[in-house]
């Protein structure tokens, strides 16, 4: 009995009643003619495909910089990475890699800028970063059409200048890490090996930063900076890195999302990536000021595992399809959760 009392007040009764809602909608699933093989499939690819994107709120978190709203940034360069890696032609897991390599400085040069207006708004941050993060969507909008690519899988075809909306990744790196090692269990059931192994590396590195004297440091000046301070830290110089990794790891993870969906969404793309991430790594426990490596876990799964099931398994209960719609619904719904919760723990 104490060792459950012990587990719900670990775990949190939100999770708790999330993931038992995820639950119920796999034991119903086979009951209105969804298969649950595919469903998990689908659920385990899609936090695939979002792991990076929520792992990348933990610097920012630890370095007591909030929750990063301003994730659009990273994914901007992340996708300045993709397209130039298109642009000179690199395919398969080279053309990966040289979409990482392209995004790591123009990542480091934003998460710079980012890191020094957010020194200067010191109790601000996510205010702020809300509004840096969509107002870098809008600049963006402008750049697409101004920057000069010429490759003609890319630029509008009447015009010869300016990227199209949607760029495909086929020919280039889709679905290197998707279809490595990737293996399957009869007709319904595929595990993207190669996705998982990716997120876990980075998760790793990220744990394995935390615990060297930089990423103490970062979690000493999140949780108390007057302590920090006295010990001889520098606060501004820790936040800085804290917010340059954030924005690195907002490109691995665009970059990561994209070689799994197939295409490169330019324009008003980035603008619907932040409150996702945000929201479940919320989710999975964490808080504005202190978050862990099960945190993205848990909230990841959860998050991805309702917004796939509940369309299925309501467009099966009603037979009409209305995924889309639902869709919205559930993440909004799950957002609006997230952020409540955050307020909740502000006060």
């Amino acid at each position: 009995m104490n060792n459950l009392r012990q587990f719900i007040r670990s775990f949190g009764w939100p999770r708790i009643i999330i993931g038992l809602f995820l639950l119920s909608l796999f034991i119903i699933a086979p009951f209105v003619g969804v298969k649950v093989s595919t469903s998990l499939s689908d659920t385990i690819v899609r936090f695939g495909m979002n792991g990076v994107m929520v792992l990348a709120m933990v610097p920012m978190i630890h370095s007591g910089c909030g929750l990063n709203f301003g994730l659009p940034l990273g994914i901007i360069a992340g996708l300045l990475g993709g397209t130039l890696a298109i642009e000179y032609n690199f395919v398969g897991p080279v053309s990966f890699l040289m979409a990482i390599v392209f995004s790591t400085p123009f990542a480091i040069l934003f998460g710079f800028g980012y890191s020094k207006l957010l020194n200067k708004v010191k109790g601000s941050e996510m205010m702020i970063a809300t509004y840096v993060g969509f107002s870098s969507v809008a600049f963006m909008c402008i750049m697409w059409l101004l920057l000069p690519y010429k490759h003609p899988t890319m630029v509008w075809g009447y015009a010869g200048t300016g990227l199209r909306t949607t760029i495909s990744t086929e020919g280039y790196y889709l679905h290197v890490l998707t279809n490595f090692l990737q293996f399957k269990i009869g007709k319904t059931f595929m595990f993207p090996t190669g996705m998982i192994l990716f997120f876990a590396l980075m998760a790793l590195l990220m744990w394995a930063f935390l615990h060297t004297k930089r990423g103490t440091a970062m979690t000493a000046v999140g949780s108390n900076p007057v302590f920090a301070r006295a010990s001889g830290i520098n606060i501004d110089k820790v936040r800085t890195l804290s917010v340059i990794l954030s924005t690195w790891l907002g490109a691995v993870g665009i970059l990561m999302y994209q070689q799994s969906f197939g295409f490169i969404q330019l324009y008003m793309g980035p603008f619907y990536m932040a409150l996702p991430a945000v929201s479940a790594i919320l989710i999975g426990g964490a808080s504005v000021n202190k978050a862990s490596i099960l945190n993205v876990v848990v909230g990841t799964f959860l998050f991805q595992g309702i917004l796939t099931m509940t369309p299925s398994v309501m467009n099966s209960m009603i037979h009409t399809d209305m995924s889309e719609v639902i869709r919205i619904i559930v993440s909004n719904g799950m957002i609006l959760y997230a952020l409540t919760r955050k307020s909740e723990v502000t006060r």
